[in-house]
């Protein structure tokens, strides 16, 4: 496994994770994603699909988690359509709305829309509740 920067972020806003975020997910890099995060965060999907786990316990997770399933997925993210970003009464946290636009090689392209609510803490994640449309996803490209 390659060393990652371990070293804590300068403080980076609500904002400035949520677009790391995305282009962490356009690159479909799954160590840019985990280093997003704190040590000891949560991610959680609400709406989960057969054989996809409910959550990922930890940094390390998220990164075998995302590693895994991109790994395994021929889909690839063309771009994240932002359909709003809303600010919440706590500053550390923020609710995107958004549609997640992907191609299958040789494939229709497909729309996956969804909810993330991101917590940051110091600059890194600290909870991420992922509501994307699982069914969706399962059945994209069919």
């Amino acid at each position: 496994m390659q060393e990652h920067d371990q070293h804590e972020p300068a403080a980076r806003t609500p904002h400035e994770v949520l677009a790391r975020y995305r282009r962490a997910m356009l690159d479909k890099s799954a160590d840019d994603l985990a280093d997003l995060y704190a040590e000891d965060a949560v991610h959680e999907f609400p709406f989960t699909a057969p054989g996809f786990p409910p959550r990922f316990e930890g940094r390390e997770a998220v990164r075998a988690g995302y590693r895994a399933a991109w790994g395994a997925s021929p889909a690839r993210v063309e771009a994240i359509e932002e359909l709003a970003v809303h600010d919440t009464g706590d500053p550390e946290v923020i609710v995107a709305e958004q549609v997640v636009r992907a191609s299958l090689p040789g494939g229709p392209a497909f729309a996956v829309p969804g909810l993330l609510v991101l917590c940051v803490h110091d600059g890194l994640l600290t909870r991420v509740r992922d509501y994307l449309d699982a069914s969706g996803v399962a059945t994209a490209g069919r």
